[in-house]
């Protein structure tokens, strides 16, 4: 089975992913589990005076940031996302596992009154998101997560969200017939890798942490996503 973070850098960088697996370097480092650890936080920083913000890795004005977790709080689903079912816990589907950051009871069928929603998975980044929805390689990763939680409990999950606790941001992912279908392409993107596959040579690599290696020096999936 394929971990959610090798489907979803095979969604950025195929080679990045060849070489991330030869170094086994897939532990996030200290500052992105400093801001993903502000996901658990939002009732005790939603209030939380000037001082305090700035000593934490958000990346908005302390203003700013408590505007965003204000608008955060008049979700439906924000006590669910501050007291989640789960946290940080293992799922495990037929292609892929990994760390769901939150597992999100459903509540009630918008269709059914007697029926429970299913659950919804949380992934949590620690990086910026873009303007409208989610980068690809969050999406991807996304649908992995639902995918192992629909195996997990037998009955369909039709989106998941990704959260940006470093900004104050929560997207939802709905598994569509398109991001379906990337979650396939970079699923057998990462299956497929034997040898290092070819260069991308763009806006992605000029960061990589392998650019060395690779011969090519732009941007990278870890600059991208913080």
């Amino acid at each position: 089975m394929i971990p959610f973070s090798d489907v979803a850098r095979a969604a950025y960088c195929p080679r990045q992913l060849y070489y991330v697996r030869r170094a086994d370097d897939r532990q996030a480092p200290p500052a992105a589990r400093a801001r993903i650890d502000l996901a658990f936080r939002y009732p005790t920083l939603v209030d939380a005076p000037d001082a305090i913000l700035r000593r934490l890795p958000i990346r908005r004005s302390p203003a700013a940031y408590r505007r965003n977790l204000a608008r955060l709080r008049d979700r439906d689903d924000y006590d669910r996302l501050s007291d989640p079912d789960r946290t940080r816990t293992f799922c495990a589907g037929k292609d892929c596992h990994g760390t769901v950051h939150k597992v999100l009871s459903g509540g009630v069928a918008a269709d059914d009154a007697s029926a429970d929603a299913p659950p919804t998975p949380v992934i949590v980044s620690p990086g910026e998101p873009p303007e409208n929805g989610v980068w690809e390689p969050q999406a991807v990763r996304a649908v992995a997560a639902a995918k192992a939680l629909s195996w997990e409990h037998e009955r369909e999950v039709p989106r998941a969200l990704v959260e940006y606790p470093s900004v104050g941001v929560v997207r939802s992912v709905r598994l569509t017939r398109r991001k379906r279908a990337a979650y396939r392409r970079a699923l057998r993107a990462a299956r497929a890798i034997d040898g290092p596959p070819p260069r991308v040579d763009d806006d992605r690599c000029s960061a990589c942490d392998y650019r060395e290696r690779c011969g090519v020096g732009r941007r990278s999936f870890r600059s991208l996503l913080g």
